[in-house]
Formats: C-alpha cells, sequence, structure tokens
C-alpha cells in the first residue's frame, strides 16, 4: 500500500463536511454496525427525529440493496465493494451517497429509474409508492429499483441522482446514487 496522507485525507473530510465514509465488501454486521455509528452521530447532533430516521432508512436502503445485489451476482469480495458516503452540504443537509460495480445492463436500468423518479413531484412520488404497495409480489420474482428506491426519493429533499462510471472490467460499471435529507 502506498504511503497515504491520512492527515491530508482527515482534512479534505473535514473541510467537505464528509462523517462516514466507507469502501470495502460490506456485509449484515457491517451496516447494522456503520448504522449505529451513524445513529449515534445523528444523536449527538441533535438532527430533528424525522430528519434522523430518514438519513438512516436511505443509508440502511442503499445498503443492502447493495449487499443483495451482491449476493445474487455471486460477485466476489473485491468486486463487491460498496463505497458509502454520508455527509453535509453547504446549507447543511445530509448527503447519503452510495455506489457499487454492477452489470452494465443493470447500471443503465437503474440509472433510467432514478431519472424517473427525479422528474416527479413529491404527490406522484406517494401515488408511485402506494401503487407499488398494492401490486402483489410474484413469488420468487427478483426484485431492484422498485418500492424501496421509491420511498428514498419520496424522503429526499431534491431529486435523486445517479452516475454510471465507466470502468472497464469485464462489461461492469460502477453505479452510484445521490440523497439529500
Amino acid at each position: 500500500m502506498p504511503d497515504i496522507d491520512l492527515y491530508g485525507l482527515r482534512s479534505q473530510f473535514s473541510r467537505e463536511h464528509i462523517l462516514l465514509c466507507f469502501n470495502g465488501p460490506i456485509s449484515r454486521s457491517l451496516i447494522e454496525e456503520i448504522g449505529n455509528a451513524l445513529r449515534n452521530h445523528l444523536e449527538a447532533d441533535r438532527v430533528q427525529p424525522g430528519a434522523a430516521m430518514d438519513v438512516f432508512g436511505i443509508y440502511i436502503e442503499l445498503t443492502q440493496n447493495i449487499r443483495h445485489y451482491v449476493t445474487r451476482m455471486g460477485y466476489s469480495e473485491q468486486d463487491g465493494a460498496a463505497t458509502v458516503v454520508v455527509g453535509r452540504d453547504g446549507q447543511g443537509r445530509y448527503v447519503v451517497l452510495a455506489g457499487n460495480l454492477v452489470e452494465r445492463e443493470d447500471g443503465a436500468t437503474l440509472k433510467a429509474r432514478v431519472e424517473e423518479l427525479a422528474a416527479m413531484d413529491k404527490p406522484a412520488l406517494k401515488a408511485a409508492y402506494k401503487a407499488q404497495l398494492r401490486q402483489p409480489k410474484e413469488e420468487g420474482a427478483l426484485t431492484g429499483a422498485g418500492l424501496g428506491l421509491t420511498d428514498v426519493a419520496r424522503k429526499s429533499v431534491e431529486p435523486l441522482q445517479a452516475h454510471v462510471s465507466e470502468v472497464n472490467e469485464d462489461g461492469r460499471v460502477f453505479f452510484s446514487l445521490r440523497a439529500v435529507v
């Protein structure tokens, strides 16, 4: 591993108001531990209970989606690594970013779904959420970019933003999602 200027990294995190950053393989227990740390930070920061629940809920939804996708795809530990960042923007709002490697087609599908949700106003998002709740679940059907993502869009105070980065790794791309609370 090359020599890393840890103080420089810490300074950058402080300048950019990054509260939590994780990069690596993500397990159920790790999601829980990071979630506990996030919850403790939000309590110490005296965040309004509703906003704290939204930040925590978005973090859980995004990291669990990554974990489920990686498991379903049978990715190796390295290919299944997630990158998660929680910070604050210039207006003091919380920003949750999460990303991981996905198959190229899945990245395009996810990006299109996020753009579809981003174009909806709050009443349309609420209606879409309720419509998805009423849909019968097919036994054995694969899920993804469904109810949870719609709920993240509902909780976000700005339209969701998705980005697909080319990485030239076996037809995979890096998909990232940004939500603001």
